[in-house]
C-alpha cells in the first residue's frame, strides 16, 4: 500500500486539520471544498450557481493534482445549507460529469464552513496503468 499526500496551488489551502486529498494506491479520497477562490480564500461572489461551480472547479483542481480527472470520481457527497437548491447542482453537474455518473448522496446541512451554501467531497479511482511485459 502507497500513501501520498495531495496538495495543489490550484484549489483553496486546507483551512484546519486536513489534506486536500489522500492517495491510497488508486484510490483518492477528496476532502470536502466550499466554494473559497484559491488565490484569495474568500468565497466566491454570486448565487448559488456561483458557488458550485467554484466547488466544481476546486474538486476538478485536486482531482488533477492527484493524476486523474472528474471523470475519476465513483462517489460524490454534497452538503447544502439549502435542498431546494439540489435541481442547480444537477444542472450544473451535467456541464462537469457526463454518463456514466458517479454515485452520489445530496446532504442538508444547517451550517457549513465559512458560511457557504455548499460542499462536495469525493472519492475518485484512478485507471490502473497497464505496462507491457507485466
Amino acid at each position: 500500500m502507497t500513501k501520498e499526500i495531495i496538495q495543489t496551488d490550484k484549489a483553496p489551502k486546507a483551512i484546519g486539520t486536513y489534506s486536500q486529498a489522500v492517495k491510497i494506491d488508486h484510490t483518492v479520497y477528496l476532502s470536502g471544498q466550499i466554494p473559497l477562490i484559491p488565490e484569495t480564500m474568500v468565497l466566491v461572489e454570486g448565487d448559488i450557481s456561483a458557488q458550485i461551480t467554484q466547488v466544481f472547479e476546486n474538486l476538478k483542481a485536486v482531482a488533477e493534482a492527484a493524476g486523474g480527472s472528474l471523470a475519476d470520481i465513483v462517489k460524490l457527497n454534497v452538503f447544502l445549507t439549502d435542498l431546494t437548491h439540489f435541481p442547480i447542482v444537477n444542472e450544473i453537474m451535467g456541464q462537469y460529469f457526463s454518463e456514466p455518473y458517479p454515485a452520489r448522496a445530496a446532504i442538508g446541512v444547517a451550517a457549513l464552513p465559512k458560511g457557504a451554501a455548499v460542499e462536495m467531497d469525493a472519492i475518485m479511482q484512478l485507471p490502473v496503468q497497464e505496462y507491457p511485459g507485466g
